[in-house]
């Protein structure tokens, strides 16, 4: 039935690499393997989830994480696709392949309102209902059509059904906050109580998305559900380990080296700041990358942010308030066990929403909790760059143009003329944004310089710790480490801020480094009308 030739079959598992092709944006297990891309073998997991694990399943993941080529690989697997594993680890596990009817939806094409949500899932049964020849009554509702459907599935195959439920909390993430997010929430307990009803018929569920929800929908009708995103044999099912990239991306890495002029090691320490970084369980801390962002900078030979650019950002304001005056506050936070791995999205708080769609990792866990971070500079670059509008209450495309320019200023040790980009750049701002009231005035310039030096993409420190003093900031670029000190006019100014520099001295610490380090002393207005002029610690 799923046979093909042996020349094809020959074509498809070539390894030269010639031949090797990166599967950028491509979600569907089929395509990776018919098509020759390159596919990183996740095989035995897939194999240990489905014989080893339980009935019911959930995995939680960040988005652009490989949750529907997992996803893809399961529907496959059970449906005794042969052929399309020849070659992986799954061939020397699986000895009987029985093809198991599969039912999937991906909920992620199901809008935000009741309406296309219904739509969606009519549409997708009448897939089903003609696939097994069924006759839905015309009064039948959707509840009634699914059960319909896993029942003649089992009885028309003699084997259990597997439901794939893909995306699950894309309607609800983008009804949140909506008239129509209860009418939605009103579908899933209709529809998807079937799944724990007709449990004598279902051979295995997996249900991927990126919030949980677990009060008002899916997970209040299915409790039965196993969470196994914390579990530590699932904490590399989806993304790319060190020894992943070792066994399958080495030329890849090479060439990208070789582009850039960078050594092997440097590409890959590189990619490692920048798209490394995630851990989903405290008892498997193992180090996972960002899969389309590594993909897509091996593809290109670029390090540069495909998080921001896949749209990442944009549910972000609905689940967190007044994100950018708590940016510094994520940097090292602790939440409580059961808020981390229990709670509902709506109730667990920021940090909660935060963690569940890739802003935060686990950093590091103890008796009392986890302590929260971001994983990499991409996703805290992408943060930061979505609030900065908001702080320095400009239209984005108003201040594109000032950052670049920042950027190059500071990468080549352009002081003054970094400083009147800087200095464009925060002109008023503390004085006329209201949510900065609550901070004294300094405070308020450092919170707007440290997210515009973040949003370029530097490595930023904010009041580093000496045993002489705190620096302000510490902002380091490829070939310099500015060592900068923030004073208001009316505090000593520039003058004042360098003395500091120099007295206590600042800037030693980081002399050992091959980079040139440079003091900068900025002098603020105290009414919060700007910067007024700076001054290097010499």
């Amino acid at each position: 039935m799923y046979g093909v030739n042996k020349t094809k079959r020959r074509t498809r598992y070539m390894t030269d690499n010639n031949f090797r092709r990166l599967p950028v944006g491509i979600q569907s297990f089929k395509v990776i393997r018919e098509e020759n891309y390159l596919y990183v073998d996740k095989s035995d997991i897939v194999w240990n989830l489905v014989n080893l694990g339980e009935k019911y399943n959930y995995l939680s993941r960040p988005r652009r994480f490989g949750k529907s080529v997992l996803v893809d690989t399961l529907e496959s697997y059970l449906e005794g696709r042969k052929d399309l594993f020849e070659g992986l680890k799954i061939m020397q596990l699986e000895k009987d392949w029985k093809q198991y009817p599969v039912i999937r939806l991906d909920m992620s094409r199901g809008g935000a309102n009741e309406e296309t949500l219904r739509s969606y899932l009519n549409l997708r049964f009448k897939d089903y209902e003609e696939k097994y020849n069924i006759t839905p009554d015309p009064t039948a509702m959707l509840a009634d059509r699914f059960h319909a459907i896993i029942a003649t599935a089992y009885k028309q195959s003699g084997l259990r059904v597997a439901v794939l439920i893909d995306e699950y909390d894309s309607p609800l993430q983008h009804s949140w906050r909506t008239p129509e997010h209860g009418k939605c929430t009103g579908v899933y307990r209709e529809v998807f109580a079937i799944l724990k009803a007709d449990d004598e018929y279902e051979q295995f569920v997996f249900i991927t998305g990126i919030t949980k929800f677990t009060q008002i929908s899916l997970f209040s009708v299915l409790n039965n559900l196993t969470n196994i995103s914390f579990m530590p044999e699932y904490a590399a099912i989806c993304g790319i380990t060190e020894e992943e990239i070792k066994a399958n991306f080495m030329s890849e890495l090479k060439q990208m080296s070789e582009v850039n002029n960078w050594s092997v090691q440097e590409a890959h320490d590189r990619l490692k700041a920048y798209y490394d970084g995630y851990h989903f369980s405290r008892r498997n801390m193992v180090d996972v990358y960002n899969p389309y962002s590594l993909v897509n900078a091996l593809k290109s030979k670029e390090i540069i942010n495909f998080w921001a650019s896949s749209g990442a950002t944009s549910l972000l304001p609905k689940f967190v308030d007044n994100v950018e005056l708590r940016l510094c506050n994520f940097e090292n936070i602790r939440i409580m066990r059961n808020t981390l791995e229990l709670s509902d999205v709506t109730g667990g708080g920021a940090e909660l929403f935060l963690y569940q769609s890739g802003y935060l990792t686990i950093k590091a866990c103890d008796e009392f909790g986890y302590i929260l971070g971001f994983p990499n500079e991409e996703v805290k670059q992408a943060l930061y760059e979505m609030v900065l509008p908001a702080l320095t209450l400009r239209e984005k495309s108003d201040i594109q143009s000032i950052q670049a320019n920042l950027y190059a200023q500071l990468g080549t040790g352009e002081i003054d003329e970094a400083m009147k980009s800087l200095k464009a750049l925060i002109a008023d701002v503390p004085y006329s944004n209201k949510k900065l009231a609550s901070m004294d005035m300094e405070e308020r310039y450092r919170l707007i310089i440290s997210t515009i030096l973040n949003a370029i993409g530097l490595n930023v420190e904010v009041e580093h710790m000496m045993a002489t003093g705190r620096i302000d900031m510490t902002v380091k670029t490829s070939r310099y480490i500015y060592v900068i000190e923030l004073k208001l006019r009316n505090n000593g100014g520039k003058e004042a801020a360098t003395e500091q520099i120099i007295n206590r001295q600042y800037m030693e610490p980081f002399k050992a480094d091959e980079r040139k380090v440079i003091g900068l002393g900025i002098e603020l207005d105290e009414e919060g009308k700007g910067l007024l002029g700076w001054k290097r610690a010499e």
